[in-house]
């Protein structure tokens, strides 16, 4: 296996998944006998679209109680900011002493507010810093407005007032950094600036361990600019869009949960777990394996629009992932 350098892919798989290259000036910054960093994550639950979300959290919430991990946190879309929904966030937020969330496109349909995701989720602001075991996550909101090359749809964007900040942190933050965001800042269905965003995390690289979103219900990782970007998959399905509408469940379902005929839904949820071992200098994602219910993308002969395959991005499953 050729190393191309210190900070890029080492290229071919191995039994224990995609090994890839991480700053060493980012493992040099945690302090000596620094403890190993463990994060439960989950994203895009969507409990307003499926019917069974609340399982689903639930599957997530009790391999956590087994792992106990140092937080939990979820990348969004998780649930409307609602009375409706309180006793499912609550359970979350109970989860652990530490419980993160990002905000989603689909956290403020139906008129729901960003305030409402703050008040209810219990969020700081819609975009913060949390140092954990020496470790800065730097959290994002991509759903700015503003964007001059907007083309519809949802708002994807990080304006000037928030990516000043996001500059502010990374000059001021001398410590290993994780940035999180629901949106991809790179790939796939990326916010409308992702190019200037990643130059401005490009510039800090060497304290960027990687950057981590949900958003695009897919398995993908990407090095842009020195900077290790990966998607983590849905909770509970991938979007198919109204071409390619079906029944995966019971009439019954469909007619309380019109928007689960336009998924291909996974069987089980997906979640990782995502550990920072500074001893051996690794990041390492958990994998984790699903199947599709009824009909999947390949049976239905989706053809994706931005140009992802169906069997490599377009999966129910999360790969297992060593950054080191």
């Amino acid at each position: 296996m050729k190393k191309l350098n210190r900070r890029e892919f080492i290229s071919g798989m191995l039994a224990t998944g995609i090994v890839l290259q991480i700053p060493s000036a980012a493992m040099a910054m945690f302090p000596p006998k620094a403890k190993v960093v463990k994060a439960g994550l989950i994203t895009d639950l969507h409990q307003d679209v499926i019917h069974n979300g609340t399982e689903r959290l639930q599957e997530f919430l009790g391999h956590m109680k087994k792992i106990k991990p140092d937080f939990i946190m979820q990348l969004g879309d998780f649930a409307y900011p609602n009375d409706k929904n309180k006793e499912l966030i609550d359970q979350f937020n109970n989860a652990n002493p530490v419980a993160l969330h990002v905000i989603g496109n689909h956290d403020t349909d139906s008129g729901h507010t960003k305030e409402q995701c703050l008040r209810y989720w219990k969020m700081p602001a819609r975009y913060y810093t949390k140092e954990i075991g020496g470790i800065c996550f730097i959290v994002l909101d991509g759903n700015d407005k503003g964007s001059p090359t907007r083309k519809g749809g949802y708002p994807a964007y990080i304006n000037d007032e928030q990516k000043n900040w996001l500059q502010e942190q990374l000059k001021q933050v001398n410590k290993p950094i994780v940035i999180v965001s629901h949106q991809p800042l790179a790939g796939a269905l990326a916010v409308d600036n992702a190019a200037e965003i990643q130059d401005i995390l490009s510039s800090a690289s060497d304290k960027i361990l990687l950057a981590i979103n949900g958003h695009t219900h897919i398995d993908c990782q990407l090095f842009v600019k020195n900077v290790h970007y990966v998607h983590i998959n849905s909770a509970s399905y991938f979007w198919m869009g109204d071409k390619y509408k079906h029944n995966s469940y019971t009439e019954e379902i469909h007619q309380s949960h019109p928007w689960i005929a336009y998924t291909c839904p996974y069987q089980d949820a997906l979640f990782t777990t995502l550990t920072i071992d500074p001893s051996s200098g690794t990041v390492h994602i958990e994998g984790r394996k699903s199947k599709w219910v009824g009909q999947s993308p390949r049976q239905l002969n989706y053809v994706d629009a931005t140009g992802l395959s169906v069997g490599k991005e377009i999966v129910p499953s999360i790969s297992k992932r060593k950054i080191g």
